[in-house]
């Protein structure tokens, strides 16, 4: 039987080990007032952080699903480890010595099985480190100068080399007291006709690392031509290991991705070091597996779903490479971050790249991105002729399904009215009534809608103009939308501060709300009269406006516009014509997308006099979107 660890010894690794610094290896803490800090729950899904430390209580609890506890009980289970185990690592890793009560307990023989698997894998690691230096392991130091990687780089990330033999490693952990079933649970080792022998010989070696910087597993490079095995060979499954589960460089990436809310995925261990020898130090890739849901989890509690997190797949330009893209791009939505891809020049991975073109070329494929989503859709809009109207209304057909799919509908709105710029359509609000009915449609399959937007109340399309089909219809707001934030401030100065906004205000059309909770409000307010009603009769305007609300729905959106607090302390004209000029350069920057969509579908025998009303409108539009950037409200 184990000995018991001494309580006084539980107690001193409790005290010296801080509970953020453990925290804060699994995800991104931020403060949460107090001294106190909030993050992601790694224990539940939340869109909002729930969970909260206290370091100087050295307490955790999410107030989702009220896990909670100390140090231990938190490395517990996230690590799923024994009560020993957890307090093994914590000592050390704050260099305490445990003693252990009972009697007769050995902890080289007895720790706990996580504990020496990892130990086993943290001894290979440093054997196959030396063992590059060696005669044979020439031909993988050629390898890694060939594709750039200096000794430097290879001792940063760890890389070594297997040797040839059947049981070189094997021999060398049994010398230091790991027994034949360690060696084969681990992985490091599998049966041979008379025993153990070395699961990975004559190869290149990465230790794969999780989170907290342990080595948990290897990545194999094939060297030689004579070696039947596949090009890459991984650790199987173990105890300690799972491919799902593991992003190979997430432990140097990881401060770096929670500092900028950025990640960038791509393929292959050689990937991931030319990425951050080239400065892009966010990058992490897979370890021979599709990237999946556990690492979309791994990634979201670093990124923390703020509005501002981006993740950058990068692929080949290929087929297989397209292929990949268009997987990632169905678990998109399980990101709150924006999601987006880099498509390498050429059919080269970041490795090459950069051995071609140097670091800066790999530092610019990253930057000159393209939103996944938008990737998707030309991907199936390609395969339609645009230039006729049965192809864009093919399209069309092909393309609103994946729109409609999106679960968040602020960015499904957003997504349709790209749509409609992608497609060349210029009645854009008839792309996002048809991705709306849709969407409708395969909510009424599933039975229930999408989730709220957090923090706020949809409003139903079918509620916003009352009698059945009167009024705007289409998605709910959603404030993580700058030009839903932007209609809505400009909606509560209508109603609070009309004589900052009006006459200007009432020339406004509903259209120019791409909203439609708001196009709704614009409109009843024009119904009451329009804003100019609260300069004339200020103290009935408010009530005016409620009266002419088609709907209770509508009447409460009004009422909730009217009693929330503007975005800023000082309240002035300036301000207000702030609103106004964003409100009307986003109508005009549309507009001219249309009319931009129409000029490139003109065939060469276009009527001329055709030719020259698209243009003229074109310069019109793009003089007056000049006019407002450079001169504010006096443009309006």
């Amino acid at each position: 039987m184990a000995g018991r660890i001494n309580d006084d010894d539980v107690k001193a690794v409790r005290d010296a080990v801080p509970i953020d610094a453990v925290v804060s290896e699994y995800l991104q803490l931020r403060s949460a007032g107090g001294g106190n800090f909030k993050g992601l729950c790694p224990f539940h899904d939340e869109k909002s952080p729930s969970f909260q430390v206290s370091p100087s209580k050295g307490l955790f609890h999410c107030f989702g699903c009220q896990e909670g506890g100390d140090t231990i009980a938190f490395v517990m289970k996230i690590d799923h480890l024994s009560f020993s185990e957890t307090v093994e690592r914590l000592a050390a890793l704050a260099g305490i010595t445990l003693r252990y009560e009972e009697g007769g307990y050995n902890p080289t023989h007895q720790r706990g099985e996580r504990v020496r698997l990892v130990e086993a894998h943290k001894a290979a690691a440093e054997f196959y480190v030396e063992q590059l230096d060696s005669a044979e392991a020439e031909i993988g130091r050629k390898f890694l100068a060939e594709r750039g990687f200096e000794q430097s780089a290879a001792q940063h990330f760890g890389v070594g080399y297997s040797p040839a033999g059947w049981d070189h490693l094997t021999r060398y952990l049994r010398g230091k007291g790991f027994t034949d079933k360690e060696l084969t649970l681990s992985g490091i080792s599998q049966e041979g006709r008379r025993g153990p022998i070395d699961r990975f010989r004559g190869r290149l070696m990465w230790p794969i690392r999780d989170i907290t910087g342990e080595v948990v597993g290897f990545g194999a490079r094939k060297l030689r031509d004579d070696d039947n095995g596949p090009k890459y060979l991984n650790t199987p499954e173990t105890p300690i290991y799972k491919k799902s589960q593991v992003l190979y460089g997430i432990d140097l990436a990881k401060k770096e991705i929670a500092k900028t809310s950025k990640a960038v995925v791509v393929e292959g261990y050689t990937d991931v070091m030319a990425c951050h020898l080239a400065g892009v130090t966010t990058a992490i890739a897979t370890c021979g597996t599709a990237f999946g849901g556990d690492h979309i989890k791994i990634l979201r509690r670093l990124l923390m779903d703020n509005a501002s997190a981006e993740v950058v797949f990068t692929f080949d330009g290929d087929a297989a490479g397209q292929k990949a893209a268009l997987r990632a791009f169905e678990d998109d939505q399980k990101f709150a971050a924006e999601t987006s891809i880099a498509i390498t020049p050429g059919g080269m991975d970041p490795c090459d790249l950069r051995l071609a073109q140097g670091d800066a070329a790999v530092a610019s494929l990253v930057e000159t991105r393209t939103p996944l989503f938008e990737f998707a859709i030309r991907h199936v809009v390609s395969r339609h002729n645009l230039e006729t109207p049965a192809g864009r209304a093919a399209a069309l057909d092909e393309a609103a399904p994946i729109v409609a799919n999106i679960k968040n509908i602020a960015i499904q709105h957003e997504s349709a009215v790209q749509l409609a710029g992608i497609l060349g359509i210029m009645d854009i609000q008839f792309v996002i009534k048809r991705v709306a009915q849709l969407a409708r449609w395969a909510r009424d399959r599933g039975g229930r809608g999408p989730a709220a937007p957090q923090g706020r109340r949809p409003v139903p399309a079918q509620d916003l103009g009352g009698g059945g089909s009167a009024g705007p219809s289409g998605p709910a707001l959603n404030l993580r939308s700058p030009a839903h934030r932007t209609e809505r401030e400009l909606l509560k100065l209508a109603l609070q501060r009309p004589d900052l906004v009006s006459p200007a205000f009432d020339a406004y059309g509903v259209d120019e709300f791409t909203a439609p909770p708001y196009a709704a409000v614009r409109q009843t307010i024009e119904d009451a009269g329009g804003a100019e009603q609260g300069v004339v009769d200020p103290s009935d305007y408010l009530t005016r406006v409620r009266d002419t609300a088609p709907n209770d729905t509508l009447r409460a959106l009004v009422t909730e516009l009217a009693v929330e607090a503007i975005m800023r302390k000082s309240v002035d004209d300036i301000y207000a014509g702030m609103q106004l000029v964003h409100v009307r350069l986003r109508a005009v920057d549309r507009r001219i997308l249309d009319v931009q969509g129409t000029f490139a579908r003109l065939g060469p025998n276009v009527d001329p006099e055709h030719l020259a009303a698209v243009q003229s409108e074109l310069w019109v539009l793009q003089q007056y979107g000049e006019a407002l950037r450079n001169n504010g409200a006096a443009a309006l």
